[in-house]
């Protein structure tokens, strides 16, 4: 039960400082959305994030400031072992599971969804 906890602690206030975001500043949900990933890029890049990945689990993997890391992650790897080339195609490594898991299932509740104008 303990990692179901930890999880939920550390997604909620990842959440939480997402929606002080929103509600205090006048950033779009789209700029919310890359500085998360950016955030993420950035903590993995520096050696924080990791850990934080290991108390939280699913909270610090599933939001997007885990898919930043897990491309910058997946860079750093890359780079170590094909040089320079690794800065392109590590992160799209890194990362391709759940990108092509975001583009299934967008496809299978456009072809599901009837969509209404405002």
């Amino acid at each position: 039960m303990l990692p179901f906890l930890k999880a939920f602690l550390v997604g909620g206030i990842l959440c939480v400082i997402g929606q002080i975001l929103i509600d205090k500043t006048k950033l779009t949900s789209g700029r919310i959305l890359v500085l998360y990933v950016c955030v993420g890029c950035i903590l993995g890049g520096l050696g924080l994030y990791q850990p934080l990945e290991e108390f939280g689990g699913a909270g610090a993997t599933v939001p997007l400031t885990g898919f930043g890391f897990r491309l910058a992650e997946g860079v750093m790897k890359e780079v170590d072992s094909a040089g320079i080339l690794g800065i392109f195609t590590g992160g799209l490594k890194a990362a391709a599971g759940g990108i092509t898991a975001a583009v299934v299932f967008a496809l299978i509740v456009a072809l599901f969804a009837n969509p209404k104008e405002k």
